[in-house]
């Protein structure tokens, strides 16, 4: 059975917006710290290296969307340029870690929204979100637009407080870091407060590999490919337009962190942007920045939402994940199943599951989506290249070095959910297989 097609509906400034949220999403609220922790006064240089990495992927991920300009991403490439089995490696890491992080997204979303309640938020949320995206794509660009809105205008007037602050000389850090002296006594574990150190690059990658993650929503652009006016034109400039905002707003707001707090107390605060705005005299922002959070992370969720069920459905198209979950709805023309069944998959994770521990496997699968993506883009033939043909072979070093910096444990579990992925999609096979009708039945003369 051959799935309907979903409906051309998106035009240039819905597919940046849903790219810009999925960007700016609880990662520029929660990345900030953990990042200083590693790279200290070198995270705009850390910055730089996740930017200079995301661009090469998205370069080669918008080449193969204007080639490619059907639901699934990279998944869908992989399948078409490298094969079968590439395509799945792609599809199932981007699936499975996904759904892991918009699991972490609702999370983050209640716990900004109402402490100590942060899962019945989540869940309620959720419902919310998952009834706009399968409302219609349009519906949810229109959502993530309002809430990007909000997110922008938060951000943007806790850089300018920041910088009049700074003019007047009226910044104040807050007293976060405790028992911290200025040299640097009972740090927290990796942070460093050496600021006259030498850079440490394994803490500047692996703060790269933080920030790359608050970066990598460029691709919700590609997977919705389907549902996009005019592929080859717009999905390209999207991709363009909605990192280099992203990247600029990212960059404004970290340099603005670093100059209210320093790197010692940016790595020890539990919530960076609010310590932000205290320290620039500013406590009627601290509300606003929660509020920022929660759009950013509702924004985000709802875009990863409408990538992580079209990339379930392309699956199912091709026979890599059961075919019901192809139906797509003859009212809006989305794929209903696929993103009801991706919506229950998060919801028992936000209901069940302390997600702290999984999201370095999340990120393990992300990292194997795009390293199959500039694989893919690097065996394109010159007459459908966008981009040099070095720009994939960096977007993929850069993927195979970030993920050299991810905890071992944390690549145990991302290998041994690949390996089950592979051995239900052979057993799939088999079963579908057995039951084709046999081929002289079909050939037989009337």
């Amino acid at each position: 059975m051959t799935s309907a097609p979903l409906a051309r509906r998106l035009t240039l400034g819905d597919a940046v917006t849903l790219g810009l949220g999925s960007m700016l999403g609880a990662g520029v609220f929660a990345a900030l710290a953990p990042a200083a922790g590693l790279a200290g006064r070198w995270l705009l240089v850390a910055l730089g290296i996740a930017a200079l990495v995301a661009t090469a992927n998205a370069l080669s991920t918008a080449q193969l969307a204007a080639q490619h300009p059907v639901a699934g991403g990279a998944y869908a490439y992989g399948r078409a340029r490298l094969g079968p089995w590439w395509g799945f490696v792609a599809g199932w890491g981007f699936v499975v870690g996904k759904t892991a992080s918009c699991a972490a997204m609702a999370l983050t979303l209640g716990a900004y929204a109402w402490p100590g309640h942060e899962r019945v938020v989540a869940l309620v949320a959720l419902a919310l979100l998952v009834a706009i995206d399968v409302a219609g794509v349009t519906r949810t660009a229109r959502a993530t637009r309002a809430l990007l809105v909000v997110t922008l205008l938060a951000l943007g007037t806790l850089v300018i407080v920041v910088a009049v602050a700074a003019a007047t000389g009226t910044l104040a850090v807050p007293d976060i870091l405790g028992s911290v002296d200025a040299a640097g006594a009972g740090a927290p574990t990796g942070t460093m407060l050496d600021l006259q150190a030498a850079p440490d690059l394994t803490g500047i990658l692996g703060a790269a590999g933080l920030l790359f993650f608050a970066l990598a929503g460029y691709a919700r652009v590609a997977t919705l490919g389907e549902e996009v006016r005019d592929p080859a034109r717009t999905i390209p400039r999207a991709v363009a337009i909605a990192l280099v905002g992203a990247v600029a707003v990212v960059a404004l707001v970290a340099a603005a962190a670093l100059a209210a707090l320093g790197p010692a107390a940016l790595a020890a605060s539990v919530a960076p942007l609010a310590d932000t705005a205290r320290a620039a005299g500013a406590p009627w922002l601290v509300p606003v920045v929660g509020v920022a959070a929660v759009t950013a992370s509702g924004g985000a969720l709802l875009a990863l939402l409408a990538g992580v069920g079209r990339t379930t459905f392309a699956m199912a198209r091709e026979g890599d994940l059961p075919r019901a979950l192809a139906h797509v709805g003859t009212r809006w023309r989305t794929p209903t199943t696929a993103t009801l069944l991706v919506g229950a998959a998060v919801a028992v994770l936000v209901w069940t599951t302390d997600l702290r521990g999984v999201l370095g496997a999340s990120s393990a699968g992300v990292l194997l989506y795009y390293g199959v993506a500039n694989a893919a883009a690097w065996t394109q033939p010159r007459g459908e290249r966008i981009v040099p043909r070095w720009v994939p072979a960096l977007g993929l070093a850069g993927c195979l070095a970030l993920v050299a910096t991810l905890p071992r444990d944390a690549l145990a579990v991302a290998g041994a959910v690949l390996v089950a992925g592979a051995v239900g999609r052979v057993l799939a096979q088999a079963v579908g297989r057995r039951g084709e009708p046999r081929g002289d039945a079909d050939d037989a003369p009337l």
